[in-house]
């Protein structure tokens, strides 16, 4: 073989594969010509040369010699006679075994698997993935969330729906579970937002590469760090780091745990007549997210959590954020609704100024410019009007009662030396008197 180029070897494979298919019955062949692209007159010369050469045959035959341990053409079709009459349902070790033990034909277990490959009677294994090694958990709770979403059939009607969890890496404790109609930037927003508001701001979260968590240029490739999602900026302005999965293997916390959400839930939501999002959602809070809890999450490694309290804003922080120019006449177009700026004190207009538009969650639409909230309005676009408040009734009861608890605390001052002399003064004009 080393006397033949690369070129010339792969050709006399593909030649044998379908040469193979022919012999087997899956083709005919004339349909093996057209597939080599040669005529009939000239695959019936290969025909009977590789009968009688084997797979040598089909080289060219100035160069090298046959090889002596070529397997005789009549056994190769009683191999493949007998699994496509007999042994059709045997897997490969199998077919091996009766063919030694019952039809006396000694051939390598290699042989045979590949033989039956090429003849197109037995599909190729998958090749096998790299070694991979468990990843140990994350000491504290915090330290890693994962984030993941799970198409399936939850109230076995036929209809699918997306189960969205966040669970801690620590103690694979589940913080949110709630089902939706498709996973997108809005319900990831919303699951990540009430997570927050819950346990705390958190160190990282894993994902897999969702359009909504990164920016992918090209398939395969890795993700564009500096380009952000709107996820990913909602994150960077809290300080949590989004760690992307690439490969399914990556996720095996969350994806155990999806099937273990889906040989439970659809039962659970069955015995309990539930058949709306709305009930299920209601029952995952209310009931079964805690039971779920209770029977597999782990405790953590250390004492102590990586939780801290969340200060920011997250009306503002968890919004589909864009830019817009204002136009001549105070208006912002964003979606096809015409945005009307009312005047303000500390600026006379805002034309030709460039704006923050904040979709929020609730549909809602905030205008900021800079620190300044320059209009709200609802998910119509119409102008909500926002009470502006005294000064006094902008305190909060707990501001005000500790301000007037430090009044009574406070001991009556001093005399002061005006004050004493005004008395002495008094004094000495009622004893003149």
């Amino acid at each position: 073989m080393e006397h033949y180029s690369g070129a010339a070897v792969e050709r006399a494979m593909k030649v044998h594969e379908v040469i193979m298919r022919a012999m087997s019955g899956e083709i005919a062949w004339f349909q093996a010509a057209e597939i080599i692209g040669i005529s009939c007159r000239q695959m019936r010369r290969w025909k009977r040369r590789w009968e009688n050469h084997g797979y040598e045959g089909l080289l060219d035959r100035r160069r090298g010699q046959p090889s002596p341990k070529r397997i005789a053409v009549p056994v190769l079709q009683e191999v493949l006679r007998l699994y496509r009459e007999q042994y059709f349902d045997f897997n490969v070790r199998h077919f091996h075994e009766k063919l030694v033990e019952q039809h006396n034909i000694k051939l390598s277990y290699t042989w045979v698997k590949t033989a039956l490959q090429m003849a197109g009677l037995m599909k190729r294994a998958r090749k096998r993935g790299k070694h991979r090694k468990r990843r140990e958990r994350r000491p504290l709770p915090g330290m890693m969330l994962h984030i993941d979403g799970s198409h399936h059939s939850w109230f076995e009607d036929g209809c699918y729906y997306d189960l969205i969890a966040i669970m801690d890496d620590a103690t694979n404790e589940i913080y949110y579970a709630q089902l939706v109609e498709a996973e997108s930037t809005g319900t990831v927003m919303t699951a990540l937002r009430e997570v927050i508001e819950s346990k705390g701001v958190f160190c990282s979260l894993y994902s897999d590469r969702a359009s909504h968590f990164f920016l992918t240029p090209k398939a395969g490739e890795p993700v564009a760090d500096k380009h952000l999602t709107q996820v990913g900026r909602a994150l960077m302005e809290l300080g949590i780091r989004p760690i992307p999965a690439y490969s399914p293997q990556a996720r095996g916390r969350s994806e155990r745990a999806f099937r273990t959400w889906q040989g439970r839930l659809p039962q659970e939501l069955r015995l309990r007549g539930i058949k709306t999002l709305a009930a299920a959602n209601e029952f995952l809070r209310a009931e079964y997210l805690a039971e779920f809890n209770q029977k597999f999450s782990v405790p953590a490694k250390q004492s102590g959590t990586a939780f801290i309290v969340c200060r920011a804003a997250l009306d503002f922080v968890f919004a589909l954020r864009h830019e817009r120019s204002v136009a001549r006449d105070n208006t912002v177009s964003y979606d096809n609704r015409v945005l009307q700026i009312e005047k303000t004190k500390w600026r006379y207009t805002l034309a030709g100024c460039k704006v923050m538009v904040y979709e929020h969650l609730d549909g809602s639409i905030s205008l900021r410019y800079g620190p300044h909230t320059v209009g709200r309005y609802d998910a119509t676009g119409a102008p909500i009007q926002v009470a502006v408040r005294s000064r006094t009734e902008k305190q909060s009861p707990a501001s005000a009662k500790q301000k007037q608890m430090a009044v009574e605390m406070t001991p009556p001052r001093k005399a002061t030396k005006s004050v004493a002399s005004r008395s002495g003064l008094e004094k000495s004009r009622s004893k003149a008197a």
